[in-house]
């Protein structure tokens, strides 16, 4: 293999008789010199067909020579290179195919696709062709030039098409499309329809603000039926903390068993806003234990590695028990209760073994069980701590970093917990130094090697959780280097059409630069950065970066409204572009008064507010409608500002904490109302 082991996905492919190319100008100018299609293979560590084709076909010697003979072989990560992965999934769907993983696309010598195809058997099965097949017809395609390139002439412009059309004057109603979004979601078990179950957290949060929004019943319904099968369901690993991918049956039942970092800094964030909403325990404990598992067992560094998974078999094995083996692992405490509380029987609940799940079982009856429970996790946890865990795949990646910082920055300071501060701080400073070069950053590393360079979502996410920790400590070096990213972006990234493009316009592209607006099913930079630019205009007085988030929201508006289920980043970057909230807090930092006001407004769900404290006498940005106001009576003071308006003073915790409860048309009155009737 020529392609360097830069990730545990490349290296489990070392030792192929195929001849693995990097991906890469030199690849394609050998393409271009033999005359040969480029084949792409695209995966990554957690994806359980792609380790059964490296098996079935990558290691078979006679694959490997028809592979060698009539094409240049290129082997990709996905999680190394997703602006590869972004634009060739796209053009996989513009020739009718699915998509997913492993992806195998054949290319001209220029980047451009012209035939594809995902996992492929070793033999022809029920009309299935076999991978042998497929690389017979397509060397066979590859004789006949105009058809090949009509084929790839068809995708180009599909793809021209979806990234690159100019906008379309278009309006969009955030009531409605949420309702759309609610119509595609399953009334009986939760999430999305459909027979595999994803937690799509980005729709989630869509529903949860318009619930907030409207109050809407049909909302809350949905959501706590979302949530209540994606916390007590199997989606959620009971024993260790963490969420998996998804779950194979509608009914969130049995999982996946590969964890994915993007997935829980996704559920710890939603986690925190149901927390915020209702005070739901069990809300807090998720998060508490989702934490827990990535600071044990996620660590590289101060960082977060992307994601832990390996093979399926011995995945489900690591997760799951016998009867016997629970019993074994709680000698000496109550094992009927936890095995009534997680459905644990003789004959198990998966494939003959036992995922504990608490989804369809009897509650626990009192808190002295939930203590004993509680205590019996634990106990499990160092009996299966001694089984080979699946594999962490080690590398560190900007964009999803920035998004796990975030998370565990606001859940640190939402439950009080200054030792998740901490750690996000470090992970913060971890990227800078390890994925940084002034202030351009690298999109991931591994083993310390630095990978490709940074895509928009790599700054985007980092911008956003530098503002985070400012919001947090209130230290401007978070502030200072956020702009500093925001800055790259806008001189580097910035389409002519509006909106910010995946490559920065000096990095290596694929053969058409993407300008993104879907979650894919991370939120997109460019949904990102409408709340990364508003944020900045509130903080800095800045113009432009409020004129650069209203030309985002406007230019994909058309787009979004074609199909929402795919635009949740975009509607919450919308939603917090024109009804942005900020609490500003006058007071000293070390007052008790002004720590009651900051924990009131921490602990209301407030999913578009950020929350501003100042030093008395402290300028905020000229022509801040909060400008110049001051402490009232002497008492550190609370202003609630949005739409451009200002309300007055509220000095007294319970009053702010009431106010930030009400829906967005009364808050303006009601502060100084109640601030009377106090």
């Amino acid at each position: 293999m020529t392609t360097t082991a830069t990730s545990p996905f490349l290296a489990a492919h070392k030792d192929n008789p195929v001849r693995w190319r990097e991906w890469g100008a030199d690849a394609m100018a050998e393409a271009r010199a033999a005359n040969k299609p480029v084949f792409l293979s695209m995966g990554y560590q957690g994806c359980h067909w792609c380790h059964v084709l490296n098996k079935e076909a990558f290691n078979d010697a006679g694959i490997a020579a028809q592979i060698n003979d009539n094409f240049i072989p290129i082997l990709v990560d996905r999680d190394a290179r997703p602006d590869l992965d972004q634009v060739y999934q796209n053009a996989a769907s513009a020739m009718r195919h699915q998509g997913g993983w492993p992806l195998n696309i054949f290319l001209t010598p220029d980047g451009a696709p012209f035939w594809v195809a995902g996992y492929q058997p070793r033999e022809d099965q029920n009309g299935t062709p076999s991978f042998r097949r497929v690389l017979n017809d397509v060397a066979a395609l590859w004789a006949e030039p105009v058809k090949v390139s009509e084929n790839a002439a068809n995708v180009r412009n599909a793809l021209e098409a979806l990234y690159n059309r100019p906008p379309v004057q278009d309006v969009i109603n955030l009531d409605i499309a949420a309702l759309r979004i609610g119509q595609n979601f399953d009334i009986f078990f939760g999430g999305p329809l459909g027979q595999r179950k994803f937690p799509s957290v980005l729709l989630q949060q869509v529903l949860w603000n318009a619930y907030l929004r409207t109050a809407m019943p049909q909302f809350s319904q949905l959501i706590f039926t979302t949530l209540d099968s994606i916390l007590f369901g199997g989606l959620y690993d009971h024993i260790g903390g963490g969420f998996f991918r998804h779950t194979n049956d509608e009914r969130w039942l049995e999982p996946s068993f590969e964890k994915m970092l993007s997935d829980n800094a996704q559920m710890i964030e939603v986690c925190t806003l149901a927390w915020q909403f209702n005070r739901n325990e069990l809300s807090r404990q998720r998060v508490t234990e989702t934490i827990g598992w990535l600071t044990r067992e996620m660590m590289v560094g101060d960082a977060f590695a992307i994601a832990q998974a390996g093979e399926l078999d011995a995945d489900m094995r690591y997760y799951t028990w016998s009867e016997a083996e629970i019993d074994a692992g709680l000698v000496g405490t109550f094992s009927a209760r936890f095995k009534q509380v997680y459905g644990v029987t003789r004959d198990g609940n998966l494939a003959g073994r036992n995922l504990p799940r608490r989804l369809g079982n009897p509650p626990p009856a009192n808190e002295a069980d939930e203590v004993l429970l509680a205590k019996q996790r634990e106990m499990l946890l160092a009996v299966r701590a001694k089984r080979k865990a699946p594999q962490v795949d080690g590398r560190v990646a900007a964009d999803i970093n920035g998004m796990t910082i975030a998370a565990i920055a606001r859940a640190g300071q939402v439950f009080e917990r200054p030792d998740w501060v901490k750690a996000a701080i470090a992970a913060f400073d971890a990227i800078v130094k390890g994925l940084g070069e002034g202030d351009r950053l690298a999109h991931d590393s591994f083993g310390g090697v630095k990978g490709a360079a940074g895509l928009a979502e790599d700054y985007a996410n980092m911008a956003r959780a530098g503002l985070q920790l400012w919001e947090i400590t209130g230290d401007a070096r978070f502030l200072d280097q956020s702009r500093a990213w925001v800055k790259v972006l806008d001189e580097k990234f910035w389409s002519e059409l509006g909106g910010y493009c995946q490559t920065a316009g000096d990095a290596e592209t694929p053969f058409i630069r993407v300008r993104a607006l879907f979650d894919n099913p991370r939120p997109s930079a460019n949904a990102t950065m409408m709340v990364v630019l508003t944020r900045l205009a509130l903080i800095t007085g800045v113009r432009e970066h409020m004129e650069r988030a209203s030309t985002i929201g406007n230019v994909f508006v058309n787009e979004a409204n074609r199909v929402l289920n795919m635009a949740g980043g975009y509607l919450l970057g919308f939603e917090y572009l024109i009804n942005a909230l900020e609490v500003v807090i006058v007071g000293h930092k070390g007052h008790a008064r002004t720590q009651d006001l900051l924990r009131a407004a921490w602990g209301r769900a407030l999913p578009g507010a950020m929350i501003v404290r100042i030093e008395p006498g402290a300028a905020l940005p000229e022509g801040h409608p909060a400008g110049g106001r001051e402490m009232t009576g002497g008492q550190p003071t609370a202003y609630i500002v949005q739409a451009g308006k200002c309300s007055d003073g509220i000095t007294d915790a319970a009053v702010l904490a009431n106010t930030l409860t009400l829906p967005v048309q009364a808050r303006a009155q009601q502060p100084q109302q109640q601030q009377r009737a106090g």
